[in-house]
């Protein structure tokens, strides 16, 4: 206790110095966030444009003269990758390949689009395989048939990635998402480096509204215990055949 009493200073202010240094406007309260506010307009009250920041050019250019047989290498690689199979043929025994292919699989019924070339039909049924034209089969009988023979539409090579844009020789999205087997045939003029470049290929299917399938291998899911299980979104088993020149 003091022992010589004195009148008491005048009271300070507990709070921190942004607060205290806020002020009444036309008798209202002025909030912090307010007063921040009133700041960024103050400081940015010149610019007149909504988005100062213009577009920067993209000088990327799609199709780079990237060495063929080495975007093809990539490609084989990252297929086997996938733990699916592939086999370089020339144009010429394309067919043949098809047919050893099927074999490989165990494949005795095979079901082809309406536009998968003769040569390639007739292969098939000559070595003593039924061919199975697709008149809009239903799923269970697609279910029934040991393999699907298509084409396809373009490749990636960094991710060893097949696209169907669903072209006569693909036919419908369900021919080869319900068979067990695929047999696919992949022009080399048709693999590309990068999925930008296989993008800018398919603009014409996109435009179209086709719709674009991409397969990576055969089919595989893990679920959340990591069990493996293949098949349940599209065939098991994938067969590349490459036809080179």
């Amino acid at each position: 206790m003091e022992q010589r009493p004195r009148p008491a200073r005048a009271t300070q202010t507990d709070l921190p110095r942004l607060v205290e240094g806020t002020r009444a406007r036309g008798g209202l309260q002025v909030s912090a966030r307010e007063e921040i506010l009133e700041r960024i307009r103050k400081a940015t009250k010149d610019v007149v444009e909504k988005d100062p920041v213009k577009d920067v050019a993209v000088t990327w250019k799609y199709n780079q003269p990237t060495p063929l047989e080495d975007v093809l290498e990539t490609f084989v690689e990252n297929i086997l990758d996938y733990k699916a199979r592939i086999t370089r043929t020339p144009a010429t025994g394309t067919p043949g390949a098809i047919v050893a292919a099927l074999k490989e699989l165990g494949a005795r019924t095979v079901v082809v689009p309406d536009g998968a070339p003769q040569a390639w039909v007739e292969a098939v049924s000559a070595a003593g395989m039924q061919v199975v034209r697709d008149e809009q089969l239903s799923h269970q009988q697609l279910n029934d048939i040991d393999a699907v023979l298509t084409g396809s539409a373009v490749s990636m090579a960094e991710t060893g990635t097949i696209c169907l844009d669903h072209a006569a020789d693909q036919g419908r999205r369900a021919l080869t998402l319900v068979p067990d087997r695929h047999v696919c045939v992949v022009r080399a003029e048709s693999v590309v480096s990068d999925v930008p470049e296989a993008v800018h290929r398919l603009k014409e299917a996109v435009v179209a509204g086709r719709p674009v399938t991409w397969i990576s291998g055969g089919s595989a899911t893990s679920d959340i215990e990591l069990s493996r299980v293949e098949g349940v979104h599209g065939p098991r088993q994938l067969y590349v055949v490459l036809e080179d020149g």
